[in-house]
Order: structure tokens, then C-alpha cells, then sequence
């Protein structure tokens, strides 16, 4: 078991300023102590790790723009095992810890989004060029790309004009190894394998191979290169999760108290495969004519099975045990949950099965001509194809638990059983079929892009190059869902008791038993917790028996419906590719035509360079949409007479729509560098950016509906009508605009050696037109011809905003200090970096209230954007989701000799998951001026946030001779335990823990 490591922030923060002393320190004194020894410095040969962070730090340090890289040390060895992983370890990035956007319930081990400098906007590039993948969004899922096949992954934090566009946050470059970058033949090869801890278990070897060749011939320099990879992972994760708390006047006579109503667990056991091929041919004729050829195609393929506990319960007839024992605010640490007054905690036992697919590919053609000294023109064409789809399967089996008891003074929440209960879970009578669930989607994304450039060389002192160009594309993508999405199906509840059926189906009756199993939870978070009870989970089979097994387990429906004689519906299976609800076709094309000076000012005291330039992009996108509406039946009962607002009749309504959108976006773009002397420069840089909204916020779906607050007098026959309520909900809005940004960057950049530097950035981002949900119009016609104006809840450009900060970056080797560290102690080395962001959110039409409501109004959005507690109040005032304000890497590094080594730590500060996360009903109405005050009649929402999260990985390589190297890597050492919190007034209470375990690799390469 390994020793929990949680640093602080303040330490983080003093930790770093005082490496950036020390950087300062030994820097000046390597500058003394060669200024007092004439010889020339020994030259210090990198390779390896070392020579990785070298060019990492010359792209850095001669780069028009403001970037960051990471290279990779060897060919298909960048430092971690994904991409995205590969990503946190830039200054100024983090990564999302959980398995997709919107899902606050399933841990990734290998991290999945990406966010730059506290932004999610991240356009995403290979070699590039623009690269995505078929989700619904614009950028790539990088946990889905080979980091085999990478030679290197830019961070782009300043744009310059002749980079494409869409980059608030930031631009990623994924770059690959071309045939001309090895002086000949060169062949690369890696195996490794990999144990998890938390699952026993060792996964398929994964290996990659690189072959790259360069002839000369008659007609010129040819080089072909192919690159392979397959990867595989096997990980599990355990989960725990407490509901919210809510306020309690009848526990403790006197007092109020606040008290869960129920806590669950999980465990997910995780299988990933992920392909890659690589391809890229080069010519050149002679310097003048060149051109080149390249495909690139990444698999994705995962699979995933869970066992799930999710608890219901009513909160108020969940009664604290009289030995609960209370903090300084009255909220529950010790006690146990029982259930005097109903039949028990519903503890729904879910089976879940999960399979994605996912593929990009890439083909790609460039040509470049010099028709003399001065031009050099440039064609460029990409065909990008990108593919995804998944099926969700979920089926449960209920049980009705008396009681259990919850400790939450620990790491982890511990969730015990007595003697009694234990028994009582293991016995097939006391369970039920309760519930199934599918889903599935599917989408395909294309796009073809064409761009020309070219670049005019000037001989003058001042002006280096003028560079213009355009650039064309065409996009398409459709996304399937089905519909329902997540199609909940019930086979037998508690609440259908003497409405529908007399009995449920229990796991006890011969009719409906079998298709499930006891379940236990061997090693549960590494030993950290007690391990849950044995239950009854549904096998496997089930799950992944779709249809035919769903539809039998309905079947006991239909069977209890028939003994109780009543009426039931039969089970359906989500409805796909018919329900326009579930399709998303949209196109899109772009125009842009850039033009950028690249200028310097050579003999000036402190020479001056850098490039100014414009950029103007037209943008039109079309939508194909649905418009619905069906009339409510009976809203006035036959014979009753209307007293109060007329209820407009409305008829039915549905209406297929192409919606279509064109807007011009003007980027202008400044990036200057000072050199101050031969180690120290300062840059500047402003610019103009965009980021288009995803695809999935472009659905052009609107389901209206129609509903009257009335009360009915049947003895007068009157409806007294208080309010009609036409409302509706758009899956997407059609004409947002993108997010737009004006961003300011100042930077401190300080090198001494090859490996060897500090840097210091200031940033600045004024954000416009922020997507938000909010309310919108749509107008339709009653009978009588008259206008009806439904309100729609909508995504639209609803707020502004700003995210600022600062980032600090150093890194060194401390060879040079050999009289400190003589011998083998001077292959030591340190990077380390230091994010601050802050942020603000300015909504363009405040919706904040201090007390929840119900309704269909404005009061919901104040719900969805500003959460609701379990008493009545909201809270406002939130960030950006998924900004984190302080984030920090700290890196220990050994390279001499054979030996190569690297202990790094990666933490980020918490940040806001959800506005509006886990939810539920019966809260309490605390508004005085409410006339359902004290009553527990309201909806709450809880935001979600992730607690700050620390993590340790180590490597160790040994360079066997000159061609083979093996090594070990070893992630999560200290076992670390991802947290998620909930946001209530009596302060941010634990809401999520999940544990993944540490996992060891060992690995050979081979170089020729």
C-alpha cells in the first residue's frame, strides 16, 4: 500500500519558487565561474531523456510564437502512455480525470480532455493540420491517439496569423517522424507490458515498429517511412459515492442536523486496445521542388464492465442511528442509515457493459517550389475521416436493505454491514429484476481542406519575409443517437406496487430466477477500505445478451401485469435512426485568406524581431433540424368552461428544418521578441482568436409543449386557469456564434545551457460570447391564426468573461556544477512548473435568485446555471467549469552514463465539474416570501467539483549497449485517490472516491 501524498498548494507554490532560486543561482554562478576560467566549456554530449528536453527547449527558444514541446527521447518513447498524459506534464495544461465530458461517475486512468491555461477551447493538429475525432466535437480525443507514433507534441499559447483558426485556449500539434529526419536507414522498435495492481492482472504485450529509408536516384532523393503500434490496458476502478446531505429538524430535538440520505459503491474493470499505423513518403528533385505524401490511421477500441450499487431513498424517512455523531455544524461523520419508517434503502445492483470503437485517418499531400532565392510556394491537401461508435448496455436487480452504516472521519467512506444485513444480501429471495437501460451512438465526421501559400523572402535589414495564403474546407458530420438516449425501462418497482402489479419479480420465484450471480470485491481500493458485502450483480450475459435478453426480462412484466389484471405496455427498444430527436447532420465550409509580415530589427542595442498579421475566415454551416409539437389530450376537460387566460388550442406541429448560418471573423495577430543578450528574451504578444461551437451544440432538434396551472371546480363545471406554460427544450441552437477571445501574453524566457532554463508568462483573455443554457422564443400559430410564443430552453451566447495568470517553468541538469555534485551525483537534474489561473464569468442576462423555485421559468435556469441546495438556496458565483487556478508538475531527473531516470509529480487544485450535478427532489422551500415555505416540495442541484489531485509516476532505463535499452515505469506510486465534492452551504462535502491503483511496465527498445 502505498503512502498518500497530498501537497498543499502553498507548499507547491513555495516549492517552486524556491527551484526557480536555486535555478537563478547556480545560472549566475556558471556565468561566473566561466567568465573567471578562460578555457573553453567541455562539451556536454546529450542523448536520451536529455537530448528529448534540448530540442525541446531550442523549439521553445526560437520559435516565432509562444509554445511549449515536449519531444520524444527515442523513437516511439515520449514519456507517458498517452497523449493526454503526455500533455500535463506542459505548463499551463491540464487534464480531465474522468472517462467522457458529462460523465461525473466513471474514472479514466489515462485522463481524457485537455485544457490550456484553464480553457477548454483546444484545437487539435497533426503535423499541421487540422485532425478530430467523431464526437460531436472539433478536436481530437487524444487518449485515443498511438503516443508511439509521435516524434513530438507542441502547446501553441500566442497564434500567429498563418495558423489555422479555432484556438481560445490553445493549439496542440501532434508532429510524427518524416523519412528525411534520419540521415539513412533507421530502424526503431519497443515491447512492453504492464501489471495492475488494483486489478491482479497483466495485460497483452504492446509493441511498436518504425522502419524509415532516404535513396538517391536520377530523379531525385526519395525516403519512405512506416510506422506501427498496438497498445493494449487492463485497469479496474473502484468508486464510492455519498448523496447529498439535507437538513434535518427531526433528529436532534432543538438542533438541525444534516444527514445523507444514502451512500453506494462500484467497481469497473476496463479494457482498452489501441492501433496505429503510419505512413509518409518524401521527394526532392533539389532544394528548389519537394513534395510529400503521408497517412496516418489510429483505432481506438474499448471495453468495459461494472458492478454498481446506486441507493434510493426517501431522505426524510432515512433516520440517523441515536449513536451518530455530528461535526461543529451539525453534519453526519459516524452513524448508520436506517429505515424505521418504509420498506428499506432501494438498492438498485447494476450490471453495466460498455463497447466504443473509434478511428481516425488521415491522408495527406504536400508540395513545396522555389522558382528562385526570394518565393517559395506551397500546395497542401488533407482528406480526414473519423469514426466512432458505442453501445451501453445497464440491467439491475433490486433489493430493499434495512440499514447501513456509514463512516466518513476516513480517506475513503467506509460502508459496513452487521452480521444480519450481511446474510440478508446474499439471498436470492430478497432480490428482484428491477430495471434495464441501453444506449448507443454513432457519428462519422469528413473533411477535405486545400490551402496555398506562399512566402516571399525580402533582402533588407528590416523585413524577413512576407507570407499570404489561403485555405478551403469541407466538412460533414452526422450523429446518431438513440432514442431515448439512455432508454430506462422498468421490469419491476416498488412504486408499481398495486397500481400495475401485485408482487415483484423476485430472484426467489423458479419463473424468474437465474441470470444472476454473487458478487464479491476482492482487494476494494487496494486494502484501504472494508471490501462491500457479497451481492447479487446480473451476469454478464445479460448485459450483452441485447435484445433477446432484455426483452425476456420485460417479459415477467407482462407476466405480473396479466395476474393483477392490469393493462401494461410492452418494452420497447430505443428507437434508431428513425426519430429525428436522435439525428445530427450538419455541413460546414470555411474560407480563409491570411496575410503575416515576419519583420527584425538586427543591430538595435536589443535586437527587435517577431511577425504582425491578419487573418479573415469565412465561416457557413448548414443544420438539418426538427420542429415538434403534439397537443396535450383533454387540457380542458369536455363541458367545462374556461374561467381566467384563454387556453390557445394549438395544433399538432412538426416541421423539418435547414437551418443555415454564415458570419466573417477578423484575427489580427502580433508576436514581438526582445534580446536582451544571448540568454535572456522577452516577447509580447496579441491576438484575436475564435472557437466555433461543437457540433453537438449545433443540433437543430425542438420538442415544444403545452401544459395550464388550473384548478377544475366539477361542481360548477369552471377550469380556473392561473398561467398557460408553453415551453420547450432544444437539444441545440443552430445559430450560436463562437466563443471569441482577445488575448494578451508577456514573457521572461532565460536560457544558460542546452538543457537549462527559466521562464516566466503573464497571460491575459478576455472571453465574449461564452455558450451558457438560457431561454430563447419560438413562435407557432394556434387555430385561430394568433401567435404563441413558447418559451425554449436553449444553449445560446450567453455570458463573457475573462481567464488571466501566470506560469513558471525551469529546468536543469547540474553536470555544470561539478566542483557540488562530482561523479555519477552530477547526472541529477529538476524541471519544474507552476500554473495561476484566474476567472470570471459574466452572464449577458443575469438569472441568479438567492431561493430556488420550481416551474418552467427563468427559475430552473437559475437552477441549472447557479445550482440549488437541499434547502432552498442557490449559489452563484461559480468559475469556468474545469478550470483549475493552480496547477504545478515537479520532476527529479538522472541521466549518465547508461542510466536514465525520472521521478515526476503532477498535481492540479480543484475545479468545478458541474453547475449542475448530482440532482434530485423533495427539498426544503427556506424562502419566507414563498407561499410554500417549510414544505419540502422543490428540486435541488448540487455543483460538482473535483478536489485537487496529485500523482506520481517514475521511470528507470538502462542502456544495455548502443542499439538496446530496457527499462521500468511505474504510475500512480503513491496510490493516489481521485476525489470529487459536492458543493452545499454547510460546505464542500465529499461526494466521489475513486481509486485505479498503481500499474508497473517493464519495456525494451531496439535502435538501428
Amino acid at each position: 500500500m502505498g503512502i498518500k501524498v497530498q501537497l498543499r498548494k502553498t507548499a507547491i507554490a513555495a516549492g517552486v519558487a524556491q527551484v526557480a532560486m536555486l535555478a537563478a543561482s547556480s545560472a549566475w554562478a556558471q556565468q561566473a565561474s566561466a567568465e573567471q576560467e578562460a578555457p573553453a566549456a567541455a562539451v556536454v554530449t546529450v542523448t536520451g531523456q536529455r537530448a528529448a528536453l534540448n530540442s525541446a527547449q531550442k523549439i521553445k527558444q526560437q520559435s516565432d510564437e509562444i509554445v511549449d514541446s515536449i519531444v520524444a527521447e527515442d523513437i516511439g518513447k515520449l514519456p507517458d502512455k498517452s497523449v493526454t498524459e503526455v500533455l500535463q506534464r506542459v505548463v499551463g495544461v491540464t487534464i480531465d480525470r474522468m472517462l467522457a465530458k458529462g460523465d461525473d461517475e466513471h474514472f479514466s486512468v489515462e485522463g481524457s480532455g485537455v485544457s490550456i491555461r484553464g480553457l477548454n477551447y483546444v484545437r487539435s493538429e497533426l503535423n499541421g493540420r487540422d485532425s478530430f475525432s467523431a464526437n460531436g466535437g472539433r478536436a481530437l480525443n487524444f487518449e485515443d491517439v498511438p503516443p508511439e507514433l509521435m516524434a513530438g507534441v507542441d502547446v501553441y499559447k500566442s497564434p500567429s496569423a498563418e495558423q489555422i483558426e479555432g484556438a481560445v485556449g490553445g493549439l496542440v500539434n501532434l508532429r510524427t517522424a518524416m523519412p528525411f529526419d534520419f540521415k539513412g536507414f533507421k530502424f526503431g522498435a519497443s515491447l512492453d507490458t504492464t501489471y495492475s495492481e488494483l486489478r491482479k492482472d497483466r495485460d497483452t504485450p504492446s509493441g511498436s515498429v518504425l522502419v524509415s529509408h532516404r535513396w538517391k536516384t536520377g530523379l531525385g532523393e526519395f525516403g519512405a517511412l512506416i510506422d506501427v503500434a498496438s497498445s493494449n490496458s487492463k485497469v479496474r476502478t473502484d468508486g464510492f459515492q455519498v448523496d447529498a446531505y439535507f437538513p434535518r429538524d427531526d433528529v436532534k430535538p432543538g438542533s438541525r442536523v444534516w444527514v445523507p440520505k444514502a451512500a453506494q459503491w462500484r467497481t469497473m474493470t476496463y479494457d482498452r486496445e489501441r492501433d496505429g499505423i503510419y505512413g509518409a513518403l518524401q521527394w526532392k528533385l533539389n532544394n528548389e521542388l519537394k513534395s510529400s505524401l503521408t497517412y496516418f490511421k489510429s483505432k481506438y477500441k474499448i471495453h468495459w464492465d461494472e458492478n454498481a450499487v446506486f441507493a434510493s431513498a426517501e431522505p426524510y424517512r432515512v433516520k440517523p442511528s441515536a449513536d451518530t455523531v455530528y461535526d461543529a455544524n451539525g453534519v453526519m461523520l459516524v452513524g448508520t442509515l436506517e429505515t424505521p419508517n418504509s420498506t428499506g434503502i432501494n438498492f438498485g445492483n447494476d450490471t453495466r457493459s460498455a463497447d466504443r470503437e473509434s478511428s481516425t485517418t488521415d491522408l495527406a499531400w504536400n508540395a513545396e517550389w522555389r522558382p528562385s532565392q526570394a518565393w517559395t510556394l506551397s500546395a497542401d491537401v488533407q482528406r480526414i475521416r473519423a469514426r466512432t461508435a458505442a453501445f451501453d448496455s445497464l440491467i439491475a436487480t433490486g433489493i430493499l436493505v434495512p440499514k447501513e452504516r456509514l463512516d466518513l472521519t476516513r480517506g475513503v467512506p467506509h460502508i459496513t454491514f452487521d452480521d444480519a444485513d450481511r446474510a440478508f444480501l446474499v439471498d436470492p429471495k430478497n432480490y428482484f429484476w428491477d430495471f434495464t437501460m441501453e444506449h448507443r451512438d454513432a457519428s462519422v465526421a469528413n473533411e477535405t481542406a486545400w490551402r496555398t501559400d506562399a512566402k516571399y523572402t525580402f533582402d533588407h535589414p528590416v523585413l524577413r519575409d512576407l507570407r499570404f495564403g489561403v485555405r478551403m474546407t469541407d466538412r460533414d458530420s452526422l450523429n446518431t443517437n438513440s432514442n431515448p438516449s439512455y432508454n430506462w425501462a422498468a421490469v419491476s418497482e416498488p412504486w408499481m406496487l398495486g397500481s400495475q402489479i401485485g408482487q415483484l419479480a423476485s430472484l426467489g420465484d423458479p419463473r424468474f430466477a437465474g441470470g444472476a450471480s454473487l458478487r464479491t470485491f476482492p482487494n476494494y481500493f487496494n486494502g484501504d477500505a472494508p471490501a462491500p458485502p457479497p451481492m447479487l450483480f446480473p451476469d454478464v450475459a445479460l448485459t450483452t445478451g441485447y435484445p433477446g435478453s432484455y426483452a425476456k426480462l420485460h417479459s415477467y412484466h407482462e407476466i405480473l401485469c396479466a395476474e393483477f389484471g392490469s393493462t401494461c405496455q410492452p418494452w420497447k427498444p430505443a428507437e434508431w435512426g428513425t426519430n429525428p430527436a436522435g439525428i445530427n447532420r450538419q455541413e460546414e465550409k470555411t474560407k480563409a485568406l491570411y496575410t503575416q509580415l515576419r519583420f527584425g530589427w538586427d543591430d538595435l542595442p536589443y535586437p527587435v524581431d517577431g511577425n504582425v498579421g491578419v487573418r479573415y475566415v469565412r465561416t457557413n454551416m448548414k443544420a438539418a433540424g426538427y420542429v415538434t409539437f403534439t397537443p396535450p389530450a383533454n387540457l380542458v376537460p369536455p363541458g367545462y368552461t374556461v374561467i381566467g387566460p384563454a387556453v390557445p388550442q394549438i395544433p399538432a406541429y412538426a416541421e423539418a428544418r435547414d437551418y443555415e448560418r454564415s458570419y466573417g471573423n477578423v484575427l489580427p495577430s502580433l508576436n514581438l521578441r526582445m534580446k536582451v543578450n544571448d540568454r535572456l528574451q522577452l516577447r509580447l504578444a496579441f491576438s484575436k482568436g475564435i472557437s466555433r461551437p461543437d457540433f453537438s451544440q449545433l443540433q437543430g432538434y425542438t420538442s415544444l409543449s403545452q401544459s395550464i396551472t388550473a384548478s377544475p371546480d366539477a361542481a360548477s363545471q369552471q377550469l380556473v386557469v392561473s398561467s398557460n406554460n408553453l415551453t420547450g427544450t432544444a437539444s441545440g441552437n443552430p445559430y450560436l456564434k463562437p466563443v471569441s477571445s482577445k488575448q494578451l501574453d508577456l514573457t521572461a524566457e532565460y536560457y544558460w545551457s542546452q538543457v537549462g532554463s527559466f521562464t516566466v508568462a503573464l497571460f491575459n483573455k478576455d472571453l465574449k460570447d461564452i455558450i451558457i443554457k438560457q431561454l430563447s422564443t419560438f413562435t407557432v400559430d394556434d387555430t385561430s391564426g394568433n401567435p404563441q410564443e413558447f418559451v425554449v430552453d436553449s444553449p445560446v451566447n450567453g455570458a463573457k468573461g475573462r481567464a488571466r495568470g501566470i506560469e513558471l517553468a525551469y529546468q536543469q541538469y547540474f553536470d555544470q556544477l561539478s566542483d557540488m555534485l562530482p561523479g555519477w551525483l552530477s547526472g541529477f537534474g529538476v524541471q519544474a512548473n507552476f500554473t495561476y489561473v484566474d476567472s470570471e464569468k459574466d452572464l449577458y442576462n443575469p438569472v441568479f435568485q438567492e431561493y430556488c423555485s420550481g416551474g418552467s421559468t427563468q427559475s430552473n435556469l437559475n437552477m441549472a446555471l447557479n445550482g440549488c441546495d437541499t434547502d432552498g438556496r442557490t449559489f452563484g458565483n461559480l468559475p469556468l467549469e474545469g478550470l483549475s487556478k493552480r496547477a504545478a508538475n515537479l520532476a527529479f531527473m538522472y541521466d549518465k552514463g547508461p542510466w536514465s531516470a525520472r521521478v515526476a509529480y503532477a498535481w492540479r487544485s480543484k475545479s468545478l465539474l458541474t453547475a449542475s450535478g448530482t440532482r434530485g427532489g423533495e427539498a426544503l422551500d427556506t424562502n419566507p416570501a414563498s407561499p410554500t415555505f417549510g414544505q419540502r416540495n422543490l428540486n435541488w442541484s448540487l455543483p460538482v467539483w473535483t478536489d485537487q489531485y496529485g500523482q506520481v509516476d517514475a521511470s528507470l532505463f538502462y542502456k544495455i549497449n548502443e542499439h538496446m535499452t530496457f527499462g521500468l515505469e511505474g504510475t500512480n506510486l503513491t496510490d493516489a485517490i481521485f476525489r470529487q465534492v459536492m458543493q452545499q452551504h454547510i460546505g464542500m462535502k465529499g461526494r466521489a472516491w475513486f481509486a485505479s491503483g498503481p500499474r508497473y511496465s517493464a519495456k525494451l527498445r531496439v535502435n538501428f
